[in-house]
């Protein structure tokens, strides 16, 4: 390989996910010279954008305290006040407890006899904000073009507008991991707040970390695969090596940098330079995000990146029990993508996938749950725990998965995920326990900020709603 100095490459400028609507007009205009064409492709495109925006008002900021009182207080850490209540003022818990307690007059009292308090629910790994309409192209900018380009950050590329962030937030996820997809090393994920005007008002953290899609590391015998055994290890040694190669030219620019050398900036390199053991300890160290199924897959990833002195987290992480050991030795959590998969082996249990999230609670591994569904499918996530309940997973557990353990593992958690004083108010009350199917979140909050719940459902419901009262088939 000679020096890997040599092989560091230059970087003009970085690559933008959001550049990929910009693309799509431009390559529209040079395939039509006719003026008339134009103006109608440019026509279409606005009318495919107009049809997925989200025309709900933001929420404003929060003007006077909040108390929901006598409501079951989950507090996402495993405690739970029976007649508990939360009080939020300018935007932060300022106490919560259990019983009978009284307000200063300014504050606004909600009744919540009956009823449940949540932290917001996370969804720890989603497309959600960068994707809208699977068929339309120009709608899906989640993925930048190239095999490596760390410089990308998913939360730039966020449509703040999406109709689909409504639709999440009225099943209780007010946060959301976004990462993006494509690639082997596709960017760095971050952490948003489902509601803000822009991008930026939504953004937590732009960069929890960079995103690896680790390579295969068995040759398949599937059906469809028209590779030999020793064409596909071929292929493996050589996605491993240059995985290998991108690695040892990252440490050859920070250990260059350091020593205080002139060389070209590398805005790739330089964007994963976070992931590296921190020479200045005020500065944390970012994990890496490490997407990894089979087991020999997980077992390999953490292998390679532990011995470069970095910190993996396996998304995916379907065979992730089978390697508990190694997992737990080197403190390494899993992000379960779904649990609505079929087996991927004919000799496993019908069931093998319901019972993940319980199995590696057992095993004392850190983890916590993705709905793995699209980001159509964001408003499942309670859905989606609750079949992990009925297949032997501790409730208590279920909601730490969706909250505070999904923060830990987005490095968020001193301010989202638990309702704790000193935390940001964000938080949901709902008609009953979030694990039933039932249950219908009736309030939220993102910072002490109510949201509006209306979304396009809701109003598709009103609407035909209306429809079948005006037919008088239905009592008003």
């Amino acid at each position: 390989m000679g020096d890997p100095m040599k092989q560091v490459r230059h970087a003009s400028e970085p690559a933008c996910i959001a550049g990929a609507l910009r693309r799509f007009v431009a390559a529209s205009l040079r395939c039509f010279s006719s003026p008339c064409l134009r103006v109608s492709v440019v026509s279409l495109f606005c009318v495919t954008a107009a049809s997925a925006q989200d025309l709900i008002h933001k929420a404003p900021p929060q003007e006077m305290p909040f108390a929901i009182v006598n409501a079951t207080v989950h507090t996402g850490d495993g405690q739970t006040f029976q007649s508990g209540f939360v009080l939020v003022r300018e935007g932060r818990i300022v106490e919560l407890g259990q019983g009978e307690r009284l307000f200063t007059a300014d504050t606004i009292l909600i009744d919540g006899q009956g009823k449940h308090v949540y932290p917001a629910l996370i969804s720890a790994s989603t497309s959600l904000g960068l994707t809208e309409i699977g068929a339309v192209r120009a709608t899906r900018d989640q993925s930048e073009v190239g095999q490596f380009t760390p410089e990308v950050r998913a939360t730039v590329a966020v449509n703040p507008d999406s109709t689909l962030i409504p639709v999440a937030r009225a099943g209780g996820v007010l946060i959301a991991g976004v990462f993006p997809s494509g690639g082997r090393i596709p960017g760095r994920a971050g952490a948003i707040r489902l509601d803000g005007w822009t991008w930026e008002d939504m953004t937590i953290d732009g960069a929890v970390g960079l995103v690896v899609n680790f390579p295969q590391v068995r040759p398949s015998q599937d059906w469809w695969m028209t590779r030999s055994q020793s064409e596909q290890r071929e292929r493996i040694d050589d996605n491993l090596a240059e995985l290998a190669a991108f690695f040892d030219r990252l440490d050859a620019y920070a250990q260059a940098k350091g020593a205080g050398e002139a060389i070209p900036v590398d805005l790739g390199l330089e964007a994963a330079m976070m992931v590296l053991p921190a020479q200045d300890k005020s500065q944390d160290q970012k994990p890496v995000f490490v997407a990894a199924n089979d087991m020999d897959q997980i077992a390999s990833a953490i292998t390679f990146f532990t011995e470069r002195g970095m910190n993996p987290v396996i998304t995916g992480g379907r065979d992730a029990p089978l390697v508990s050991a190694l997992l737990k030795a080197h403190d390494v959590p899993v992000i379960v993508s779904s649990v609505y998969a079929f087996p991927d082996r004919a000799d496993k249990p019908h069931d093998d996938a319901f019972t993940l999230p319980a199995r590696l609670d057992a095993a004392g591994i850190r983890w916590c749950l993705a709905s793995g569904g699209g980001a159509s499918n964001e408003r499942n996530l309670s859905h989606q725990i609750a079949k992990a309940v009925a297949f032997g997973l501790d409730p208590d557990s279920a909601i730490r998965a969706m909250t505070l353990s999904a923060a830990e593992i987005l490095a968020i958690d001193d301010n989202y995920g638990s309702l704790e004083p000193g935390k940001s108010g964000t938080l949901i009350l709902t008609d009953g326990d979030i694990l039933e199917i039932t249950t219908n979140v009736e309030r939220a909050y993102i910072d002490g900020r109510e949201l509006d719940l209306t979304n396009k459902h809701t109003l598709l419901r009103d609407k035909y709603l209306e429809k079948y009262r005006q037919l008088g088939e239905i009592d008003d």
